[in-house]
């Protein structure tokens, strides 16, 4: 008798098991992406009113003992300062970057990095996978700023605001492995 009680129980549990496992399946729950190898981020500068002035959307490699720049990132080449989609500015407010005036609106951010020195660019066509589509009749503004040691390790593509010390704007600061670049933009005043 025992043994049938316990073949009995023994039957039930695993008639009930299928069930159990069927609920861990649940096919009316949404099939969520896995994250992205190089998320996206965003960073904003705001004012000393707290108003929004600038921001930049852009998705982050990770280093993985990778050489980055002049290899993953060549040298004296087109690079869409990311990953993936291209990396977008938007503006709130017109501001000066190097020479040029730059008018309030959406811009893709480019860069040309070489080993002492990069060239940044902000370009009119928007909504772009990598730097396949880039060109440089859409060109609205290029600037060469100097490359910088950074004191510790940067894993993953890493971009930030900092206020301009005299308050004459913001630079916005682009790191990843151990160099970065300032690229200010300055009020108008």
């Amino acid at each position: 008798m025992k043994k049938v009680l316990i073949a009995t129980l023994g039957i039930i549990l695993l008639a009930g098991f299928p069930q159990l496992k069927a609920q861990e399946r649940d096919t009316t729950s949404p099939n969520f992406p896995k994250m992205d190898a190089s998320p996206m981020d965003l960073t904003i500068y705001r004012d000393s009113n707290n108003d929004v002035i600038a921001r930049v959307l852009y998705s982050r490699p990770k280093k993985r003992n990778r050489v980055v720049f002049g290899k993953l990132v060549p040298y004296g080449q087109v690079w869409r300062t990311g990953a993936n989609e291209a990396t977008e500015l938007t503006l709130y407010k017109d501001m000066k970057v190097g020479d040029a005036v730059v008018k309030a609106g959406t811009y893709t951010l480019y860069s040309i990095p070489k080993d002492k020195e990069w060239t940044v660019i902000l370009n009119q066509k928007i909504h772009t996978w990598g730097a396949y589509e880039y060109t440089d009749e859409e060109d609205i503004v290029r600037i060469t700023v100097p490359v910088r040691e950074s004191s510790t390790n940067i894993e993953n593509l890493s971009m930030t605001f900092e206020r301009a010390r005299d308050d004459s704007g913001t630079n916005l600061l682009i790191g990843w492995d151990n160099k970065y670049v300032k690229v200010p933009f300055k009020n108008i005043d």
